[in-house]
């Protein structure tokens, strides 16, 4: 990649640049300078010599006035572009425009127009804003526009991504406003280590898999899930000696019968496996502190809407 970014390929991209405007000029100049010759025995009638259909003569007339000063308008404009704007390779143009400038100065224009509205919000808590219509519709267009990708339009995830409006369901974190503050701004990284070397070869793998099983009442194998019981000691310094897992660490609770990566002995195996890397992007560098209050309220709200939890017979539903 460095052969694309050393001086070389500036200098080639300008001058390919003006070759090419210079050679649309120089055939306009040639095209208005070219004559036609009769050919012997041909009449001197400025006619090509091209005849069809016996009678249709092809003639040599000159391009119309205004669609030559066209032409030399065109190029005239491309060349103050080159001045004026980047296109010559490394040079910046005498106005210094970047499309990252440009973007900037959007982004600032619209803070500047939408900041008495963040003002309002402002003073009041996330759990008022919870509360309010306007505000929650606000988060609403802030959310599909920086967390549905992830989290899907309605904020009901999918595998691997957490369910936003799961009241039942233990979270992760801490179920409380600052803590939706303290993800959206800062982002977070959710890590389970691979532990197949820990716990031993497939048989106990599929053990150690039908207790996680257990834990939540899950339709499992009692009897592997007797023998796993004592290979649950390489889970339990983050999951809990109990399965209910660590809020401050974010390790899952596995006593419910919430899956964010799949149920079942095979997912579970493969977790363990394979481990996990989880990352929720911060979203401080796009949104200002008052952008991020109002889609935590909007993530607040979302929560409150509850449904019963699925048998674990299938895929389950995540935990936000």
């Amino acid at each position: 990649m460095s052969d694309f970014t050393n001086g070389f390929w500036s200098w080639y991209v300008g001058v390919i640049s003006l070759l090419s405007i210079l050679a649309c000029a120089l055939l306009l100049w040639v095209a208005g300078k070219a004559t036609v010759t009769a050919h012997p025995g041909q009449p001197d009638d400025n006619t090509t010599g091209h005849v069809w259909d016996g009678d249709l003569r092809e003639y040599n007339n000159p391009l119309p006035r205004w669609w030559m000063w066209l032409f030399i308008i065109t190029v005239v404009f491309s060349l103050a572009y080159l001045v004026i704007f980047p296109g010559l390779g490394s040079f910046k143009g005498v106005l210094n425009w970047t499309t990252e400038g440009e973007h900037k100065q959007d982004v600032t224009q619209l803070q500047s127009d939408v900041a008495p509205l963040y003002a309002a919000f402002s003073t009041q808590s996330v759990e008022t804003l919870a509360q309010d219509p306007r505000a929650l519709a606000v988060g609403e267009r802030l959310f599909i526009n920086n967390c549905a990708q992830c989290h899907a339009s309605d904020g009901a995830g999918s595998k691997g991504f957490p369910n936003l409006t799961n009241a039942n369901a233990a979270w992760l974190g801490e179920r409380s406003a600052a803590h939706i503050v303290q993800t959206v701004t800062n982002g977070r990284t959710g890590m389970m280590p691979p532990l197949a070397a820990a716990v031993g070869g497939e048989a106990e793998l599929s053990e150690l898999a039908h207790y996680v099983l257990s834990l939540s009442a899950s339709p499992h194998n009692e009897i592997k899930a007797f023998s796993g019981k004592k290979l649950f000691a390489a889970c339990a310094a983050c999951h809990g000696v109990d399965g209910k897992g660590n809020k401050a660490l974010g390790a899952p609770n596995l006593t419910d019968q919430y899956w964010l990566h799949g149920w079942g002995e095979a997912a579970i195996v493969s977790m363990i496996k394979s481990g996990k890397t989880n990352v929720m992007p911060a979203q401080a560098p796009k949104l200002s502190a008052q952008q991020i209050q109002v889609v935590a309220a909007y993530v607040l709200n979302l929560s409150k809407n509850s449904f019963a939890a699925p048998a674990a017979t299938g895929t389950a539903t995540t935990k936000p």
